[in-house]
């Protein structure tokens, strides 16, 4: 008996040094965290169903952009591929929903107006909060562009605008405009269209003296020349709200231009 209570701890032992030796079981499959660094809203969703094709174990968080996949090896080299494919722009995955967007140009001046103005029905609570906030005590509507924009694809669009005495001289307002959806999110109070871009820039004709062709009855004509100016932005827009993306500064100290964005995520 006291031989056996000499060796039993020794075997024991000795047991439990080759149990600490010995190498963990390899059996392939690695656990991996993928980021995604385009993708978001439901372009980031469609990627995680398109990748559900490999029928493994994978967890996404679209808030951290990543992609956690347990598989084997070859499998997760495979869909690290697919992922580099599709995480750009103008991919499968991130072409999706069509989008309806009109945007409003309002010219507002810090001079009251000498007659009443006429703005569109939903434009006048927009311009009411304007007076209310700002300066300008006068709002008019310049003009309006509407855009049909596809999620993940960028839309340039090029507008004439209204410009007073300076069309007869051969001058006009030309705006640029430069707007990619990045991707359709949804939050408690309802869907939002995230871009990555929204760049506006205009041309404006302003008047810089007058001049006359040196004939005895010549009328004295208007010089214009042109004032570079515009916006950029990004951001969530939330679908069904009227959005001022900001302003613009005018030719001169009493007049800017306001832009309003509004859109409609087409099902």
């Amino acid at each position: 008996m006291r031989l056996l209570k000499i060796v039993m701890p020794v075997v024991l032992l000795a047991g439990l040094v080759c149990a600490q030796e010995k190498p963990p079981a390899d059996n392939g499959y690695d656990a991996v965290i993928i980021p995604v660094k385009t993708l978001t809203g439901d372009s980031f969703d469609r990627l995680v169903k398109l990748l559900q094709v490999f029928q493994v174990r994978m967890q996404s968080d679209e808030k951290l952009r990543t992609i956690v996949v347990y598989a084997p090896r070859d499998v997760v080299d495979k869909m690290r591929k697919v992922i580099a494919e599709l995480d750009q722009p103008s991919s499968e995955a991130a072409i999706g929903r069509n989008i309806d967007m009109t945007l409003t140009f309002l010219k507002a001046s810090t001079k009251a107006a000498t007659t009443p103005s006429t703005l569109p029905a939903d434009m006048e609570a927009v311009a009411k909060q304007l007076r209310a906030n700002t300066q300008y005590k006068d709002i008019q509507l310049w003009d309006t562009l509407p855009l049909h924009l596809q999620e993940g694809k960028e839309t340039q669009e090029t507008l004439r605008l209204p410009s007073g005495n300076a069309i007869a001289a051969g001058y006009s307002t030309v705006g640029q405009v430069n707007i990619r959806p990045e991707g359709v999110t949804r939050k408690d109070s309802g869907r939002f269209v995230r871009f990555s871009t929204v760049r506006i820039s205009f041309r404006v004709p302003y008047a810089t003296g007058s001049f006359n062709s040196g004939t005895g009855n010549a009328q004295a004509s208007t010089q214009y020349q042109y004032m570079e100016v515009g916006l950029t932005t990004s951001g969530d827009f939330m679908e069904g709200q009227k959005t001022v993306l900001g302003k613009v500064s005018g030719v001169d100290d009493e007049t800017s231009f306001f832009v309003v964005i509004s859109l409609k995520v087409l099902d």
